[in-house]
């Protein structure tokens, strides 16, 4: 008797192949951005900063008492990404890769369609390198590493994810 699946008819069935994929040495954690990409946003927010309380202390060209909100609530916003640029990391699992951000993403690996890395060699310190994916349910989501083991993995995944395609 054969291992082989068949159907009702005793007719061979084929499994649809799956995508199989670990990272080398278990489960990652890497931040999602650079220091000098964090550096700078903390610089611009620092000056963004500057700019605010001279514009509120009547010394720029802002000097109506209600203009106070609009000038520190665009301040808050940014302050609020570059939190996230500062603080945010991205995993990648056996079974997901995910980042922590604004909201959360998180894309299944069993649901990858599509997987891309997107870097410019030599400037990965500036241009955050990223990871673009897309699900079956045409889902696109965009991850960032800084990590150069993070983006090999993501290149293995791609790649993997490519020849597993070849195969169907």
């Amino acid at each position: 008797m054969s291992d082989t699946p068949t159907d009702d008819a005793g007719q061979r069935t084929t499994t649809p192949a799956t995508l199989q994929f670990a990272p080398q040495g278990g489960d990652m954690v890497a931040p999602a951005y650079s220091p000098v990409f964090k550096g700078i946003a903390l610089i611009l927010m620092v000056l963004a900063s500057a700019w605010a309380w001279k514009m509120q202390m009547g010394t720029g060209p802002l000097t109506a008492q209600n203009t106070v909100f609009w000038i520190w609530a665009p301040w808050a916003l940014m302050a609020y990404t570059v939190w996230f640029v500062v603080t945010g990391t991205t995993r990648l699992s056996s079974t997901a890769v995910e980042q922590s951000w604004m909201w959360s993403k998180r894309v299944e690996l069993h649901n990858l369609a599509y997987a891309k890395v997107i870097r410019i060699p030599g400037l990965e310190w500036l241009i955050a390198p990223r990871f673009y994916t897309k699900t079956f349910g045409g889902k696109l989501v965009i991850f960032y590493t800084a990590q150069p083991a993070m983006l090999s993995e993501f290149k293995r995944l791609e790649d993997a994810l490519n020849a597993l395609k070849q195969a169907r």
